[in-house]
């Protein structure tokens, strides 16, 4: 059997460089709707719920018609870029980070939410702003939801089928991940390979969870 390692690489990749994103602009967005007062505050989170419930082929779809040439994100990043969004590394990252950013934001809004204001108050007393009091007050305090929301963004994004073979196709060492290359090995009925290659996401899908879930408890004890 010849093992291919590059579609593991480039799905780690793609998983790691989603989560980062996905801290940037999870963390603003779970912040805001743990604060907001605004009558359309479900409106935003049945928004960015939205992937959760949509099948990742209608999702792909869409994602597809934007990204293409003619459409208004590829036509734009084509031009920014000088290369196309569609069937590149660039809209598997985009389209991930819009089909994981859930994954993100509801564990980041249950560890806002669940911050004590008491000691929050007591650091805006004792003068410090509000960036520094979410530097050193907030987030260390949600050790918890953070690492839970990085993990599930990765893990969902190393998992990721639907969306991806419809924006990114099946192209060796550019969109053609893990969970592509499964699909290709099936469709040309070499099970076998496809074992393989099934079996160690299997394998790491579950250490990474039993990992969250130890340092999760370990995190509570404390």
């Amino acid at each position: 059997m010849k093992f291919d390692l590059q579609p593991f690489l480039l799905t780690f990749e793609l998983a790691a460089l989603t989560t980062a994103l996905l801290y940037l602009i999870g963390l603003p967005v779970a912040y805001f709707l743990a604060h907001t007062k605004t009558r359309i505050k479900p409106v935003w989170e049945a928004v960015i719920s939205l992937p959760l419930i949509l099948p990742p082929s209608v999702l792909g779809f869409y994602f597809l018609l934007a990204f293409s040439k003619t459409g208004f994100l590829g036509a734009f990043w084509e031009r920014m870029f000088g290369h196309q969004l569609a069937f590149s590394f660039d809209g598997l990252v985009l389209g991930s980070m819009i089909f994981s950013l859930p994954f993100m934001v509801h564990p980041l809004l249950s560890g806002f939410s669940g911050i004590d204001r008491g000691i929050v108050e007591a650091s805006y007393t004792l003068g410090k702003s509000r960036l520094e009091t979410l530097r050193r007050v907030i987030l260390p305090n949600m050790k918890g939801a953070l690492l839970t929301g990085g993990v599930l963004a990765f893990a969902h994004t190393v998992g990721e089928f639907g969306v991806v073979l419809m924006i990114g196709g099946s192209i060796p060492g550019k969109t053609k991940v893990a969970s592509i290359a499964i699909y290709d090995l099936v469709e040309s009925l070499n099970y076998y390979e496809a074992h393989v290659y099934a079996g160690i996401l299997f394998t790491f899908s579950f250490a990474i969870l039993i990992t969250v879930y130890l340092i999760n408890k370990r995190i509570d004890v404390q």
